[in-house]
């Protein structure tokens, strides 16, 4: 399960699963005595630096590997950063087309706080070829909603696409690098996001020096005749 959900996300986001795994058997030994000792849980280790994104041309080669539906929700992800759930569960009474702009709820935030989430063209694209398609969710596979995206047509399209070590949390991880690279500030890409902490997005600052160049400008030296 652990490495599932870590192949799923990340494994921070499998730690936290895991934490909550711990908890309950803590109890059931220490509280509810419906065991005599609490299993070992193992935690995966973390490294806080991992930053894994892809160049345009490694995305279009991974999109035209991948079957429709994954394809069309690597697109929208591309195109507004969301989270894989709140991409597979985005139904389409959060969504207002005349007004390019889509919603998630706090209860559907890995933050808990409610996100409203810019549509751009590319976004609004993917969603008018998803119109019709079914009544209640934007994103599914033979008419049901998708609740699985690491799925063995995802590892073989990421292997004959010939990428290493990327998993779907990391088309994330491309979207903010992409926005960082085009000059993004950081305050405005911590709220299109949602991330909680200005340190969450710090990870991408050494993708551009865009905000820095004017600063550095105000220092001129020339070397004397």
């Amino acid at each position: 399960i652990l490495e599932a959900k870590a192949a799923e996300a990340s494994p921070s986001t499998a730690n936290r699963h895991m934490s909550l795994v711990r908890a309950v058997l803590r109890r059931a030994c220490e509280v509810w005595e419906w065991i005599d000792r609490v299993p070992k849980a193992p935690m995966l280790s973390v490294d806080a630096r991992r930053t894994r994104w892809i160049s345009r041309e490694e995305a279009a080669k991974l999109l035209a590997e991948l079957p429709d539906h994954l394809a069309a929700m690597m697109r929208f992800t591309f195109a507004t950063g969301l989270r894989q759930r709140n991409v597979s569960r985005l139904a389409w009474a959060d969504v207002d087309m005349e007004r390019a702009c889509a919603w998630v709820h706090p209860d559907q935030s890995k933050t808990g706080n409610a996100i409203a989430v810019p549509l751009n063209a590319n976004a609004l694209a993917v969603l008018k070829a998803r119109q019709g398609q079914h009544p209640e969710y934007v994103f599914t596979y033979r008419g049901k909603p998708v609740t699985q995206v690491n799925t063995k047509a995802w590892r073989a399209a990421v292997a004959r696409a010939g990428l290493h070590d990327f998993r779907w949390h990391d088309l994330r991880h491309t979207w903010a690098s992409w926005h960082a690279q085009a000059g993004t500030p950081f305050n405005v890409l911590q709220e299109m996001g949602g991330w909680k902490s200005a340190e969450m997005v710090r990870r991408y600052a050494h993708l551009s020096s865009a905000h820095l160049l004017s600063h550095a400008e105000r220092v001129h030296w020339q070397e004397p005749a």
